[in-house]
């Protein structure tokens, strides 16, 4: 297994991504979506994991419109702030599009199948879910994507697999929030709602001990590798 960065090119212009291929260098695609801190260590150590699972992984950079390359720590409070500053500019239709971009570009690298699913965190989470609607991924899965509650118009066009995962305790995501999606994502029996009782927002952010929960972020990654070898076999 070995990382490397990428050019992608999308409809708007290249951007950056990094690529892990698998021991083997060839497996299913899965695209990584970041949260609002970049392609950072932790997203770099995601990505880097779902290819010692088998899987050709890539990471896209969503801010490079806004600040190609930015690689933030979220527990440092001026790049927490620097994170939330990139976002309040940040257009999640540009990003699915981004995501589209980089799906179709992994589907054509060398070594991989053909069948690619996607998957991200806090607002990778949101943009995952608006992909599985928008894109022609074969699987996703979402993890406390905030605002996803605010997008359930979009729940009729997801037409692959789809998980969710939502914090028990998430400030992002109160409870309110969690019922609508719960609710609004029960008509359509390709997306599967799972609640982590007692996590908060971050719960897989494994460099932020504040956030990070082991056990609960075990099971969100082991359920999304089930719905992987299944949807992208």
């Amino acid at each position: 297994m070995a990382g490397k960065e990428i050019t992608i090119p999308g409809k708007d212009g290249t951007f950056g991504g990094y690529l892990a291929t698998p021991v083997g260098g060839k497996g299913p695609g899965v695209v990584i979506i970041q949260e609002i801190f970049g392609i950072n260590r932790w997203v770099r150590s995601v990505t880097d994991w779902y290819a010692s699972q088998g899987y050709m992984a890539l990471a896209l950079d969503l801010f490079w419109r806004l600040q190609p390359g930015v690689q933030l720590d979220p527990t440092i409070e001026s790049e927490m702030k620097q994170g939330f500053e990139l976002y309040g500019k940040f257009n999640p239709d540009t990003g699915v599009d981004d995501i589209q971009a980089t799906i179709t570009a992994l589907r054509s690298t060398p070594g991989c199948t053909g069948k690619v699913g996607h998957m991200g965190f806090c607002l990778g989470g949101l943009l995952t879910f608006l992909a599985a609607a928008r894109t022609d991924s074969d699987a996703a899965s979402s993890y406390y994507g905030g605002g996803i509650n605010t997008k359930l118009d979009e729940v009729s066009q997801i037409k692959k697999p789809t998980l969710v995962h939502l914090a028990g305790n998430d400030d992002y995501i109160p409870a309110a929030a969690q019922e609508q999606i719960k609710a609004g994502t029960k008509s359509n029996p390709n997306i599967t709602v799972h609640v982590y009782p007692g996590t908060v927002h971050g719960f897989c952010r494994s460099i932020d001990a504040v956030h990070y929960n082991a056990e609960a972020c075990n099971l969100a990654h082991s359920r999304t590798l089930e719905l992987f070898k299944t949807a992208l076999a």
